[in-house]
């Protein structure tokens, strides 16, 4: 009943609704991506090079004449892989060091808070910068890079949530009552957590894409020739004067994906979120 009441909530939120279709829409491009692209991505063509749209190219061409409207939509498989493969790298570890940090407390808490408390402190873009560079700029190490830099910020809202639930009278009753350490995290505790996680995590595949496009951007994240959405911006800043759409339909992705993130989130937050309700 209660998963019902949350979902009617959260199609009467219209920010949620629009959030719901601009992913969907997003989703359903980058699974019919071959189907949808006229062009191969990687191929170029110099006699072509630079064009404004037209009929033969709807988004018109780069600098080495490849068809920008099948690379933006190839680059939508590689910004949501992006997206999910960055937090489930933040999500596993970070919830897990939230749970012991809340739950035993004492020592093992402030070991783990301090260590996050340590990578809180560099700017989350620095930081990424640092992780690839020393890994290697790749596509790959572009995801690990992003998922270590926001493994504190689940830790601290699971930890956050998990110092509330403790103290809970029917978590008290099953831990007096002889209920294992395990068996009180993974059935009473983790459970109860979750919301807060989920709209964090709904919020976090936005920001994980705007990092990583922020990595391209800067030559740091997916290489050359990968329609990956950041890695065509930057290339197309040297021609922002003679032709705007090499930057323009690039930057025009990110925002309608992050954007339906954003907004699908938003949404989450209120339906999830009891005080927020309409009485």
């Amino acid at each position: 009943m209660h998963s019902w009441e949350t979902f009617s909530d959260l199609l009467r939120n219209r920010s949620a609704v629009a959030g719901m279709v601009l992913i969907a829409l997003v989703l359903l491009v980058a699974v019919a991506g071959p189907g949808l692209a006229p062009y191969d991505p990687l191929k170029p063509a110099p006699l072509e090079r630079l064009q404004g749209s037209s009929e033969r190219h709807w988004f018109g061409t780069d600098s080495l004449g490849r068809d920008i409207f099948s690379r933006v939509i190839y680059g939508t498989r590689i910004s949501i892989l992006i997206g999910l493969i960055s937090v489930s790298i933040s999500l596993v570890p970070g919830t897990f060091l939230g749970l012991m940090a809340g739950y035993f407390g004492g020592r093992i808490d402030s070991l783990i808070m301090r260590l996050m408390d340590m990578l809180l402190a560099f700017p989350a873009i620095l930081l990424a910068i640092f992780i690839t560079a020393i890994l290697e700029p790749n596509l790959t190490n572009t995801m690990i890079a992003v998922g270590i830099v926001y493994i504190p910020h689940y830790a601290r809202i699971v930890r956050s949530s998990v110092l509330s639930l403790k103290e809970q009278l029917f978590v008290q009753a099953i831990a007096h009552l002889g209920g294992s350490h395990a068996r009180i995290l993974a059935r009473h505790i983790l459970p109860n957590a979750m919301p807060p996680i989920i709209v964090y995590a709904t919020l976090g595949m936005g920001t994980a894409v705007l990092q990583a496009a922020a990595l391209g951007f800067l030559g740091l994240g997916a290489q050359p020739p990968q329609p990956e959405w950041g890695a065509m911006l930057s290339e197309g800043r040297q021609y922002i004067q003679i032709a705007p759409h090499v930057a323009a339909f690039p930057g025009a992705a990110i925002l309608v994906l992050v954007l339906g993130f954003n907004l699908f989130g938003d949404g989450l937050r209120d339906a999830l979120d009891p005080s927020l309700r309409m009485v």
